[in-house]
């Protein structure tokens, strides 16, 4: 995949906004205000996507292209380089996962708010 085709797979997600918090480079996507995805026009093109804990292990088990969260923590970021054999498909389940993660954190008023955006 390449960025653009990225960019617009997250910017297709209700209440899915992009900014450029970390200089013009780095690019964030957001849910309600929430980082879900963090990427950047450098080469080897990656992303850093929020992950529990659990499947961010096996991720990085079943794919040399998923890494522990460059910059991030740990435990609950991975970095996923967009080269190599990870599928299309699964970096946007992976993808998926991160901004169904975030939403699930939101508060009932910010998934209350989420939910109009659909309307």
């Amino acid at each position: 995949m390449n960025l653009e085709s990225f960019r617009k797979y997250c910017l297709s997600k209700k209440g899915v906004t992009e900014d450029f918090p970390f200089g013009e480079d780095t690019i964030c996507f957001k849910v309600s205000g929430k980082i879900f995805a963090i990427t950047s026009y450098e080469v080897p093109l990656s992303v850093n996507l929020k992950c529990d804990p659990e499947r961010a292990v096996e991720l990085r088990e079943m794919f040399e292209e998923v890494q522990p969260g460059y910059h991030m923590n740990k435990k609950h970021w991975n970095t996923v380089n967009f080269e190599g054999r990870i599928s299309d498909k699964e970096l946007k389940i992976i993808t998926d996962h991160s901004y169904e993660l975030v939403v699930s954190g939101l508060s009932r008023k910010q998934k209350v708010e989420l939910n109009k955006e659909k309307e």
